[in-house]
């Protein structure tokens, strides 16, 4: 079976390596593994998104987590977040929890496909990488879901490389909230936000 970073019971071998990042003087150390998206280095529409990530409050969600490199800098830069995150890969929130408990980052980590693990919980923020390899219906529901799960004024930040599919998120963002905005423009890559109108 061609197993992908979204599917929820990696089989292949588990090969770990380590990185560190620099944000604001303060190290961020992060174990990646295989099986998970970004493995070895972070990815540049994730730094992009961290580096640009405008300044928010409450409760934020990183929906398809990963091994925790968007939501655990979150975290690490501004302890006063309530930071939640979820993904559909166990192996992908082990190594969340892992990287959590590396850098003393309390954040709350739960395993489950989409907004499944989250019930009727509403937040502030949710920021979001697509995972545009799954294919559009996959990300497009999480979009939908993001609707679904934020609060009156809430916002959804998604990045993507415009010349890719980025430009098709961004139409999609606005089709569903009725509203987007393109926060920055980096290097091909956008970060775009869309606000929960009512």
């Amino acid at each position: 079976m061609n197993e992908h970073y979204f599917s929820e019971k990696p089989t292949s071998k588990i090969v770990e390596k380590d990185f560190e990042m620099k944000i604001n003087d303060m190290k961020i150390v992060f174990k990646s593994v295989s099986g998970v998206f970004s493995f070895g280095k972070p990815d540049r529409a994730s730094l992009t998104l961290l580096k640009y990530f405008p300044k928010v409050h409450g409760n934020i969600l990183d929906i398809g987590c990963g091994y925790g490199l968007i939501g655990i800098t979150l975290k690490v830069t501004n302890p006063e977040l309530n930071l939640f995150m979820s993904d559909v890969n166990e192996r992908a929130v082990r190594y969340t929890r892992i990287n959590a408990k590396d850098n003393n980052a309390n954040v709350t980590v739960k395993s489950g496909d989409g907004f499944s693990p989250w019930s009727e919980k509403l937040f502030d923020v949710i920021a979001f990488n697509p995972p545009i390899s799954a294919g559009k219906k996959v990300w497009v529901r999480l979009i939908n879901g993001s609707l679904a799960h934020l609060e009156i004024g809430g916002k959804l930040i998604c990045v993507g490389f415009h010349s890719k599919a980025g430009k098709t998120v961004e139409r999609e963002m606005k089709i569903i909230f009725g509203n987007v905005k393109t926060l920055v423009k980096s290097g091909g890559v956008r970060v775009y936000s869309s606000r929960k109108e009512r």
